[in-house]
């Protein structure tokens, strides 16, 4: 199978050629030369009930090379009343992390938990804060008890997030949640996280409810649903068209429309027509819709990201600000509505060539996102699916490969970081998932991955894989060696591709015995063996061919493990 890498990406590898073909191979089958700021993370469990287990899991992926553990910090669980907050359960976690020796990228989730794929618990958006806006009035709207929520082209209210078009009353509540984390942790944990990520949507992602649980008919693999129908959305839509044309005789103008009334300019009041007939990227009023539906979005964004910023100050200052998008590869080349599931999710633009590598396929906006947050500190992209293969016929047309180079090479072009993420929990636990992602490492800009979840690369193939994957891009490999008898110290003798011994300093008493290591920056496949201080040879020869960045070897023996025995 053939992965077409675009024309942007060649200008990055400064090749004098307009297209590429790579081939997906296996992992191994390149030559890797490391990658400047490399970060491997695994994602937590959504809520950790067997500690024993986690605690198992971070040595596990500790011991093989991982950074860092993400952590969903639910506003739901954290925030019980209004300015009152419990964080016992985080004291617990965040501990266990640390006491392994791994970073922490907290999430503050303000997502509900449950009705997204892989969700298995239920946290929902804390219930004082829908009824703390009720009555209040904002942009000419008095609100309700929906008020705040996002209303979908079927009707239905989605309560899995506040809706961006009611930031301006509640963005105060995303900075006094940022700033009490700040006076819980900003002592005790000032140097141990290595990012800090705020969930900007469903499912922690920047995007409408478009494919959620309370519209009916609306998950993969279907184009979804417009959530542009709340009154406070209506509002945005009407101010946002007249700002455009002065009045309400240039809408018509534009549009060849006969409104009589700034009521009537509305969202679309057929969706599936709207799609099917294509008007959502042929005519103005379609273009003029997506452009404020996806502007809205992205200006959420943006307050959500500069508002939990404000809250932070300067507390943490090592730990970059990170946000996520989703990658919504299905319905991508579908006959009845192209792209239409992520027009509908808000991820693209349509008034631009979405075919075209300069408007990053549409995602130009809210990639460039990263680079119009008000802050100094790195703002960092998160893209999912990089598991995923092309499947470019019915009923998925989707081209999951070629839309994870399309977002990278777009952060690329604007000077964006970009880090990938898998988008379904069995993608890192098959050795085809791991060739699609290693392909995108070798490509593409892409510099870190966070692994959706732990859980599946403590073992077999996903820990194999990951160790692997992170040797491939990482600078250096330590070795440890138990020792074979009492010694004042011990040497590792390299040949076969590295030469030049190296001392080694004694770690400690480990599982009953007592290890040394030696940090080797940027090898390549080498052999080794070990002496102690006597002159003595452990008496068996090993191979290191990027098998992992930390290396456990028994004298005696010429196996060679990631983790240690």
């Amino acid at each position: 199978m053939l992965t077409r890498v675009r024309s942007a990406f060649i200008a990055l590898l400064a090749l004098a050629v307009t297209t590429i073909v790579v081939p997906t191979a296996p992992a191994q089958a390149a030559t890797a030369t490391g990658n400047p700021g490399f970060t491997a993370n695994v994602m937590a469990p959504l809520h950790v009930t067997d500690w024993a287990g986690f605690n198992t899991q971070l040595q596990t992926t500790k011991e093989y090379g991982a950074d860092a553990v993400s952590v969903d910090v639910w506003w739901g669980q954290v925030e019980t009343a209004d300015q009152a907050f419990d964080w016992s359960y985080y004291d617990q976690v965040f501990s266990a992390i640390k006491a392994k020796g791994l970073k922490i990228v907290p999430i503050f989730s303000f997502h509900q938990c449950g009705g997204n794929v892989g969700d298995q618990c239920a946290i929902g958006v804390p219930g004082w804060v829908w009824s703390k806006y009720n009555g209040q009035s904002l942009n000419g709207v008095t609100l309700d008890a929906n008020g705040l929520k996002h209303k979908s082209e079927q009707g239905n209210y989605s309560s899995e997030t506040v809706q961006g078009w009611a930031d301006q009353l509640v963005k105060g509540e995303y900075t006094a949640f940022a700033s009490a984390f700040k006076t819980k942790y900003a002592t005790s944990y000032a140097s141990d996280l290595q990012e800090i990520n705020v969930s900007l949507g469903p499912a922690g992602e920047l995007r409408y409810p478009s494919y959620n649980s309370h519209d009916s008919g609306t998950g993969y693999p279907t184009r979804g649903a417009l959530q542009a129908y709340s009154p406070l959305a209506l509002a945005s839509f009407r101010t946002s068209t007249i700002a455009k044309y002065t009045n309400l005789a240039g809408v018509n103008a534009a549009w060849g429309t006969s409104l009589t009334n700034t009521s009537q300019i509305t969202p679309p009041t057929d969706g599936t027509n709207f799609f099917t007939s294509g008007a959502y990227r042929t005519t103005t009023y379609g273009k003029d819709f997506i452009d404020w539906y996806n502007n809205s979005l992205v200006s959420h964004g943006k307050t959500m990201l500069e508002a939990v910023l404000s809250g932070l100050g300067t507390s943490f200052s090592t730990a970059a600000i990170g946000y996520k998008i989703p990658g919504v590869h299905w319905a991508m080349t579908n006959p009845s509505y192209p792209r239409a599931a992520e027009v509908a999710a808000g991820l693209v633009q349509t008034s631009i060539d979405m075919n075209a590598d300069a408007t990053g396929h549409g995602y130009q906006k809210i990639v460039n996102l990263a680079k119009q947050v008000s802050t100094t500190r790195k703002v960092i992209l998160h893209f999912t699916c990089l598991e995923m293969s092309n499947a470019n016929s019915a009923p998925a047309y989707s081209q999951a490969q070629d839309l994870v180079f399309w977002v990278a090479a777009k952060a690329a072009a604007l000077g964006v970081t970009i880090k990938g993420e898998n988008a379904l929990s069995g993608g890192v636990t098959t050795n085809a998932g791991w060739d699609n992602i290693v392909n995108a490492f070798d490509w593409a800009s892409y510099t870190g991955m966070t692994v959706l979840r732990m859980g599946d690369v403590t073992s077999g193939v996903g820990l194999e894989r990951f160790a692997k994957f992170i040797a491939r891009y990482r600078l250096s490999v330590t070795v440890h060696f138990a020792e074979f008898a009492s010694a004042t110290s011990y040497t590792m003798h390299p040949f076969n591709g590295l030469t030049g011994d190296r001392v080694m300093t004694y770690e400690g008493y480990f599982n009953g015995r007592h290890w040394w290591k030696v940090t080797v920056a940027n090898p390549p496949n080498f052999t080794f063996c070990f002496l102690n201080s006597n002159g003595t040879w452990d008496g068996a020869n090993r191979v290191f061919n990027k098998q992992g960045t930390q290396l456990y070897v028994l004298p005696y023996s010429a196996n060679v493990a990631v983790t240690r025995p």
